[in-house]
């Protein structure tokens, strides 16, 4: 038995997603194009330059899965695991929490956000008590 669900928490998690979603595509674009900002950030962050289209590439396939419905909690789990990684990365920089560091996890809370508003078999895994 499906549940209905209410048309203003629909569009809340299609606006939600729809960050997430707009958010990575563009990111991983840039990391295709490879715009001297991308290449010199990357290079500051540790990673050599061709290391920047493996990142575009792991990025968008988890974006890719995750716009999918059938296979969107599966995206956003690689999607979790990318922005896992970019926290570290973060860390291991020492860069400032609250406006760097904590960004991808903003973006995560989002991506879940969205598939927790939309999929009842989601909610249910991780229900909220009131």
């Amino acid at each position: 038995m499906t549940k209905v669900i209410s048309k203003s928490r629909l569009w809340t998690a299609n606006i939600m997603s729809g960050v997430v979603i707009l958010f990575m595509v563009f990111d991983s674009v840039m990391k295709f194009v490879k715009p001297a900002a991308v290449v010199k950030g990357t290079l500051e962050l540790g990673y050599g330059e061709h290391h920047i289209a493996v990142i575009g590439t792991l990025g968008l396939l988890s974006t890719v899965l995750y716009t999918l419905p059938r296979t969107s909690v599966l995206g956003a789990i690689m999607l979790t695991g990318y922005f896992g990684g970019a926290v570290a990365t973060q860390i291991r920089m020492d860069y400032p929490l609250f406006s760097h560091t904590l960004f991808p996890v903003y973006i995560a809370i989002l991506a879940w956000g969205g598939i927790w508003l939309r999929d009842n078999k989601v909610r249910e895994l991780f229900p909220f008590r009131t």
